[in-house]
């Protein structure tokens, strides 16, 4: 379970760093439709290969409602890290294991003392990363994206909890549920909200193809996860994926933050760590 969710995290902080790369340079919906498409057409391909029987339509109505959470969530981590500093936006978004840990504990899975201590690091972490000094002497105002990362943690780990009451009958089916239902918010909010254009420039193609698909192997790897352990602990695992996209950042952006926000980097990830080891 461990591996699968941590390999998941390696999956999607390298997608994601990609992907926030992209929406400095196109829409917000152009990369998450197209991304998602691509992504879908993959997982679907898998499926047919697998040869998994269809659970049934109510067996997989979780794994659509998270797909169109984990739609909100990559939207608005894609926003905030096009926005904002990477460093800042994706640890904020690894806070999303609390929300199916609150899950777990309202099912009695009651989380221990490690877990409670990381649960508070990781909160401290946020606030630590979300403010930044404002224009005045000794004033602070949200930083750039934090609120994009806020959302994107919501959607996250209601993602998660989803997936793993659909993963529970075929993991490879709540995988392609998930994925429709994301397509389809994505295309929906295209075309008829904000009338946005899906094609993208063609020089980023191959990047959101990239993107599509490193998305996708996280999708199935956390689905199996959530078949083998608690879905509180596989999100707390494979919200990881900010260090892989710290690191990308700091080597490919040269990208610099304070020793605050540094430290407050490393007090939410290693929030999230001491979850997993609880």
């Amino acid at each position: 379970m461990g591996l699968l969710a941590l390999a998941g995290a390696l999956s999607w902080g390298i997608g994601d760093f990609i992907a926030g790369l992209a929406a400095r340079r196109t829409a917000v919906l152009t990369v998450l439709a197209v991304s998602q498409a691509i992504g879908l057409l993959g997982v679907t391909l898998w499926v047919l290969i697998a040869r998994d029987p269809f659970p049934g339509v109510p067996e997989l109505l979780p794994a659509a409602l998270a797909g169109l959470a984990g739609a909100i969530g990559l939207g608005a981590l894609y926003r905030g890290l096009a926005m904002g500093a990477m460093g800042i936006v994706a640890p904020i978004s690894a806070a999303s294991p609390l929300v199916p840990l609150t899950v777990d504990a309202a099912r009695g899975i009651v989380p221990g003392a490690l877990q409670v201590l990381g649960v508070v690091l990781v909160l401290a972490g946020i606030v630590t990363l979300s403010r930044e000094p404002g224009s005045g002497s000794g004033s602070q105002r949200i930083a750039a994206g934090a609120g994009m990362a806020i959302v994107a943690a919501l959607g996250f780990g209601l993602f998660v909890v989803g997936l793993d009451a659909g993963a529970d009958e075929s993991a490879p089916w709540a995988v392609v549920a998930a994925r429709s239902a994301s397509v389809t918010l994505a295309v929906t909010a295209a075309l008829l909200v904000t009338r946005t254009s899906l094609r993208p420039p063609r020089a980023l193609l191959p990047a959101l193809a990239a993107v599509g698909l490193f998305d996708t192997g996280a999708n199935v790897l956390v689905a199996f996860a959530t078949t083998k352990g608690a879905a509180g602990i596989v999100a707390v695992l494979s919200a990881l994926y900010p260090v892989v996209t710290v690191v990308l950042a700091r080597l490919l952006l040269d990208e610099r933050l304070g020793a605050s926000r540094r430290a407050g980097g490393v007090v939410a990830l290693a929030g999230a760590a001491l979850v997993a080891a609880g």
